[in-house]
Order: C-alpha cells, then sequence, then structure tokens
C-alpha cells in the first residue's frame, strides 16, 4: 500500500469510516408549493445553525443578449432594500441576528445563502424571503453595484490569473454558447434599473424557485415558516433552458498580451462533460490522478520535478451543458514553451499509456477518503447536493450509489474513457502574457491564432 493510501486509510479509521463503507444522504422531505416552489426540508441536528439555500433558475443562460452580468448583478442587489426596509436596516437586522447573507448567480442559477442560529429560524428566513420576493431596486443603491462592478471587470485585468479565466470562458465556449459571455465592462455598463427589475419580475418566480433547509430545525416549523414566507411568491412562467450547445471547434489559440507581465498563464481545454454525464465518476478518479490533487501527475511534473511552477492542477467542469477539462498553471516567461510542452507531454502520456490498477486504487482511496468531509458534513453542503439534484434531475443515488459506484470502475473502463476524453488533438489554448517575448513559440500549438492586448475592452470577443 503506498504512503496516500495509508494516510487515507488512518483518517477513513479515525472518522469511523473503512474504505469500503458506504456513504448515505441524511433523511429529507420535498414538497411542491401550488405556486410552484420546491421545498427541501434536511435536519440536522448538533451544531443550533440553520442554512437557507434558496435558487433561482436561470443564471447566466438567462441573460439578454449584450446584458451578461444582469443575473450576477440582481443577485448583488437583493440586499439593498425592499419597501419595508432599507439596505441599512436589512445589514442591522442581520447583524442583530448574528446571521450571514450572501447572493451570487452561476451559469445556471442565481444563489441566495443565508444562515442563523436555530431560535431565529422564522425571523431569519423571513429576513432572506423579504430580499428576495420584494426587492426595490432603489437607483442609488443600483447605480452604486454596477459602478463597483465595472470597476472589478477593469480591475480583473490587472489580475491574470483571474482575468484568464474569462478570456477562457468567451473563447472555450464562444459567441453562440450561453456560456460564451462574460459580464465585462460594455456589458454592464448597458445594463439600468429597469432591466434589473424586469429581469427580477421575470425571473424570480414560483415555478423558478427551490428553497431548501437544512440543518438543526423544528420539521414542522421549518416547513410552516417556508410555506408562510413563499405562497405569495407569484407563479409566473419556468425558465425554459437553453438547447444542448457544445464549445466552439479546438484548434485555437487565444494569445493575451500583457507587455508588463514576467510570468506566463495559460490553460488548454479539451471538450468534456455535463453535470449528468455517466462517465462522471470514472472521470473524477482519473482527474485526480492527471492534476485534481496535490500528488497529481501534473503537479509533480511542472511543479516537483522542474519547479516550473508553484502549481499545475487540471479541472473536469461540471455545468449543466457540456464544459471543458482544463490545465491550468502558470510559469517565468522565458520558460513558457517548456511548460507547455511538459504538460502536453503529460496528457500524452496519460492518453497513450493509460493509468495502472494501483494508480486507481489510490485515487479511489483518495476521493472516498475526502468526499465525506467535503460534501456532507455541514448544512451548507448538504444543502448543495440538494440544489444540485433538483437543478440537474438528479436523485439521492449521486450520494447513497456514490462509492458503489467508484468501485465499479475499473483499470479497463477508466483506460477507455482516458482515450475518449483525455485526447491531446484539437484542443483550445488561452495564453496571456508577454506577447513579444512568447509569441514566436506558442504559435506551434495551433493552427489558428488570435492575439488581443489586454488593456483592449472586453474579453478577445
Amino acid at each position: 500500500m503506498n504512503r496516500a493510501l495509508l494516510v487515507l486509510s488512518a483518517a477513513l479509521a479515525l472518522s469511523g469510516l473503512s474504505l469500503g463503507a458506504e456513504v448515505r444522504l441524511p433523511k429529507y422531505t420535498r414538497e411542491v408549493l401550488p405556486n410552484g416552489v420546491v421545498v427541501y426540508l434536511l435536519p440536522k441536528p448538533g451544531v443550533p445553525l440553520v442554512n437557507f439555500r434558496i435558487l433561482v433558475k436561470g443564471g447566466a443562460e438567462s441573460d439578454p443578449a449584450g446584458l451578461a452580468g444582469l443575473s450576477l448583478t440582481t443577485a448583488q442587489l437583493l440586499r439593498s432594500g425592499t419597501p419595508t426596509r432599507s439596505a441599512e436596516q436589512f445589514s442591522t437586522q442581520l447583524d442583530g441576528l448574528g446571521g450571514s447573507f450572501i447572493a451570487n448567480a452561476n451559469e445556471q442559477y442565481t444563489f441566495v445563502g443565508a444562515e442563523f442560529l436555530r431560535k431565529d429560524l422564522e425571523a431569519g428566513l423571513e429576513l432572506t424571503a423579504d430580499a428576495l420576493l420584494h426587492p426595490s431596486f432603489p437607483e442609488a443603491e443600483v447605480k452604486k453595484v454596477l459602478s463597483r462592478g465595472i470597476d472589478g471587470a477593469k480591475a480583473a485585468k490587472d489580475n491574470p490569473q483571474a482575468a484568464i479565466r474569462q478570456y477562457f470562458r468567451a473563447f472555450f465556449y464562444g459567441p453562440a454558447h450561453p456560456y460564451g459571455h462574460p459580464a465585462q465592462e460594455a456589458s454592464l455598463t448597458r445594463i439600468t434599473r429597469d432591466n434589473i427589475a424586469e429581469y427580477a419580475a421575470r425571473a424570480y418566480v414560483g415555478r423558478n424557485t427551490v428553497v431548501i433547509v437544512a440543518g438543526d430545525f423544528d420539521p414542522a416549523t421549518a416547513a410552516s415558516a417556508v410555506r408562510k414566507a413563499f405562497s405569495p411568491l407569484p407563479a409566473g412562467t419556468a425558465w425554459q433552458w437553453a438547447a444542448n450547445a457544445r464549445p466552439a471547434p479546438g484548434g485555437r489559440l487565444l494569445l493575451i498580451d500583457k507587455p508588463d507581465a514576467t510570468q506566463t498563464y495559460f490553460e488548454i481545454a479539451m471538450p468534456g462533460i455535463s453535470r449528468t454525464d455517466p462517465d462522471r465518476t470514472a472521470l473524477r478518479l482519473i482527474n485526480t490522478l492527471f492534476g485534481g490533487r496535490f500528488t497529481s501527475m501534473l503537479n509533480d511534473a511542472l511543479r516537483v520535478n522542474s519547479g516550473l511552477t508553484y502549481g499545475a492542477n487540471s479541472v473536469v467542469e461540471l455545468n449543466r451543458l457540456p464544459g471543458a477539462i482544463t490545465i491550468s498553471t502558470y510559469t517565468r516567461t522565458e520558460t513558457t514553451e517548456k511548460a507547455m510542452d511538459m504538460a502536453l507531454d503529460i496528457l500524452k502520456t496519460l492518453n497513450q499509456k493509460g493509468i495502472t490498477p494501483e494508480q486507481l486504487a489510490s485515487a479511489k482511496a483518495y476521493v472516498k477518503g475526502t468526499y465525506p468531509t467535503q460534501a456532507l458534513e455541514t448544512p451548507d453542503q448538504l444543502a448543495t447536493i440538494l440544489g444540485d439534484m433538483e437543478i440537474y434531475g438528479l436523485n439521492r443515488g449521486e450520494v447513497d450509489d456514490l462509492f458503489s459506484q467508484i468501485d465499479a470502475v475499473t483499470a479497463d473502463r477508466a483506460n477507455a474513457l482516458i482515450r475518449k476524453w483525455f485526447r491531446p488533438e484539437d484542443l483550445t489554448f488561452v495564453v496571456l502574457g508577454n506577447a513579444a517575448k512568447i509569441r514566436d513559440s506558442v504559435k506551434k500549438y495551433a493552427p489558428s491564432v488570435k492575439e488581443v492586448k489586454v488593456s483592449e475592452p472586453g474579453y478577445g470577443n
């Protein structure tokens, strides 16, 4: 047994689990209110805290053309006032309850998360529901949030690690894809208060809304409070998800010129899977070995053995629509070609040689050992799972059957999936650095090369 497997075995023993132990999602209830609101209740006694997670279907997919960032901006304004509370009064009452409140949006949905003490369940839920059901969007607050967003979009260009993700999203998915429109200065400048109010009226309706309560609470009390708070929400029209869409073809490279850069950031991507793809469990294991943990192939080669970077990783995106499998890292300007060549060599080696049964066993132990604490320990984590189940049409087998699904992955199947998904052909490259010093060396990676200046508005689209 290798060192990683020994460490994980010890950790599992301390937690009361074994490598063969199963995990189970705690009992929960699901109810649909007459107006279409879906309600999940998952009691988890112990720590006297209650977590509210409210999802509104749509997210970036529902941003109108030319108004990228509208769903995110609307979410950020939810705590800016209602007809009965100003932004200051909302914050004062939230602080008085010792609670927390956050609102954001991703590709698929707007997310509101709040947490309160058990004794404040009803007061906390009323406060949270008021923000979502009755936002007033004061003009002064709208201008403030939009100004902050525009300043943030400008500032992101000075942070290569943040900027490259936006360039990557626009380039990899392309302008025809729902995910290919990251919020930027131009789109945020076009957003008005009327746009925000119209979006909220259309999107924040019963048939789009999921309310999840997880933590230490009395189920009857929570059910009554949720019905009271969310029954007034108009049923509205359910959001119609975009048709299945694929990223733009590969064989392309985007070079973002940042003349003062002393390091090169790069991302290498291949088409990947959706959140519900049947290959997702096996790819989780494969990616763990390839670049999903510190002791991975990519990090060992690029950081530990060669010192070309402080860290290299790979990610398998899991959104509603098929996404990317992405290699990400950075290196000194003068070692750009060497680092990119090494990353590609690791990918080619993985594709051609695959993994051994011993490596697969290590990945299985790692995932089993980390999953309980990463996904099932807190009410917030449990609420996240329930939200995924509702948004993506999953069931409790996502948790209950996970370990048996992991056990069922054989080396032969894993290697077949490596050849299917981890392919070194038709890759998409996004490179950010000093173009004058790296232009000639990076153009070899793709037959189609596009160059933009980081100082130019937008993200190259």
